[in-house]
């Protein structure tokens, strides 16, 4: 009996000791929105969270959130520890973020601007030169305008002077001039600080508006404050007068005198500032004069024989 009331009084400890083994408890559900819905639809997924038999395990338990946070930053942790790790350590911020280096680009905005600022000053002190040299130029050019070439006339010889009938290339019988003189004149240039290189249009000698001869000034170079005297020869062989012939009359010695015009031009060209700055010059000049084909003496021009535009 004594044996039999212990068992049970152990039996009856052992219970009361032992934990009783909780009823099944029910499982609850909880409700959350959907992350799909955009416009406040009522559609929900259900979730199932079961209760743990332990308080240990109930996810009321604030070890569970703590350890869920823990867990997460565990993980997120995990991630800049271990590529921390291969790169020799990070600095972390205050937030526990691993700290990156800023890329400084090469340079500061204070050498942009120096290297901004010295190519304006470059280039207004190139406009500045620029500008000053052409004011220069134009000083220049002005005060090389009044040094025109001065011309003069001063006499032609006739060395042959013939007028015969004849027929010109077509078979026309009508009178020819065959003339030959040298006109001489003077040629100053008055620039005091630049020469000129000087040449001629052809000098035609005219009858009645018909070239009979022509020659030409070759182009040559005279220095500054110098007189040049030169030399052209001027000749036309058998040129047919056609209608202005009949107003020629020879006399019984064949002599005859002949109403010319002597035109040309005399143009002049000075490199004041090498090819930069450049003064041009003409003169028109127009000469009456009558030959005498029995005369052998040079005819001298005067000062208003001739004009000189």
């Amino acid at each position: 009996m004594m044996q039999s009331a212990k068992s049970e009084s152990d039996v009856t400890s052992l219970a009361a000791s032992s934990p009783s083994r909780s009823p099944k408890r029910p499982v609850y559900y909880v409700q959350s929105p959907s992350r799909d819905s955009h416009d406040g639809d009522k559609l929900s997924s259900m979730q199932a969270t079961p209760i743990s038999n332990s308080p240990m395990e109930s996810p009321s338990h604030p070890s569970f959130g703590r350890h869920s946070r823990n867990s997460s930053a565990s993980r997120f942790s995990g991630i800049f520890r271990s590529s921390s790790g291969r790169k020799g350590g990070r600095k972390r911020n205050e937030k526990g973020w691993p700290e990156c280096d800023v890329i400084l680009e090469e340079g500061s905005y204070g050498e942009f601007d120096k290297a901004y600022t010295r190519r304006c000053q470059a280039l207004i002190a190139l406009l500045t030169f620029v500008v000053l040299f052409t004011v220069f130029c134009l000083i220049i050019w002005g005060a090389s305008r009044p040094y025109k070439t001065e011309v003069t006339v001063k006499s032609l010889t006739a060395q042959n002077l013939y007028v015969g009938e004849g027929s010109d290339f077509s078979g026309v019988v009508t009178k020819m001039m065959t003339v030959n003189v040298s006109l001489r004149m003077n040629i100053y240039n008055p620039a005091t600080f630049f020469g000129i290189h000087v040449h001629s249009t052809p000098i035609n000698l005219v009858f009645s508006e018909i070239t009979v001869a022509t020659g030409e000034l070759k182009k040559y170079y005279q220095p500054r404050k110098s007189h040049r005297v030169v030399t052209v020869n001027v000749e036309g062989n058998k040129v047919p007068l056609y209608g202005a012939g009949s107003s020629i009359t020879l006399s019984q010695t064949g002599d005859v005198e002949v109403p010319l015009a002597l035109k040309f031009e005399i143009r002049s060209r000075g490199n004041v500032v090498g090819k930069l700055v450049r003064t041009k010059h003409s003169k028109e000049i127009t000469c009456p004069l009558v030959i005498d084909s029995s005369g052998s003496k040079p005819i001298k021009f005067k000062k208003n024989s001739c004009t000189y535009d």
